[in-house]
């Protein structure tokens, strides 16, 4: 099989910008969905994200076109919110796997179990409390979108006012939570 210049060139330049792509310190996302016309959040997807010094975790749901509005955006609404929790559960799950290491074997180890169930309530309590900021109707498909946003404060202050959570998982998600938040979020939100 022969190769041609052309499609070096063109396999380099690729290369190229993917090492420059994965270099950056910053992740820019531009446009996953490419809905033209549509909102930047739409097109973003669900993520968590730092915006002007707030830890935000931002949910997208859609409902296509139905007879009855109101169903179609209370089903967009709770799409949303389920992305929320989606993205909530894999940060907690993180801060989770990352307590049960710093704590070793014994105590952290056997509490493990628990916490897990711990955290799933937490991230259903917080979900109820995501609220809904903005809807968009797609004009040429008649789909709605919503987009859902909980703050992470709010669920450190669900997380340290919890009675039935471990004591130690309570003072490490309060120490370490914003520093696992932003190794995992998407960066600037504009």
């Amino acid at each position: 099989m022969t190769i041609s210049r052309r499609n070096t060139r063109t396999f380099l330049t690729f290369l190229a910008l993917m090492l420059l792509a994965a270099c950056s310190s910053r992740t820019v996302v531009k446009s996953n969905l490419g809905i033209a016309g549509a909102p930047d959040w739409v097109n973003q997807g669900s993520q968590a994200l730092n915006s002007d010094n707030h830890r935000l975790i931002n949910g997208i749901g859609s409902a296509p076109a139905m007879n009855d509005l109101s169903l179609q955006t209370s089903t967009a609404d709770d799409r949303a919110r389920a992305e929320v929790a989606r993205v909530l559960s894999s940060l907690m799950r993180v801060v989770s796997q990352d307590y049960a290491a710093s704590s070793g074997t014994g105590q952290g180890q056997q509490n493990e179990a628990s916490i897990s169930r711990q955290i799933e309530n937490i991230t259903d309590q917080n979900v109820s409390g995501a609220q809904i900021i903005a809807h968009w109707r797609d004009p040429k498909t008649g789909t709605i979108w919503s987009l859902a946003e909980l703050d992470m404060k709010s669920v450190k202050q669900m997380v340290a006012g919890s009675q039935q959570m471990n004591a130690g998982f309570k003072q490490y998600f309060a120490a370490h939570a914003d520093n696992l938040f932003d190794n995992t979020s998407k960066g600037d939100h504009q």
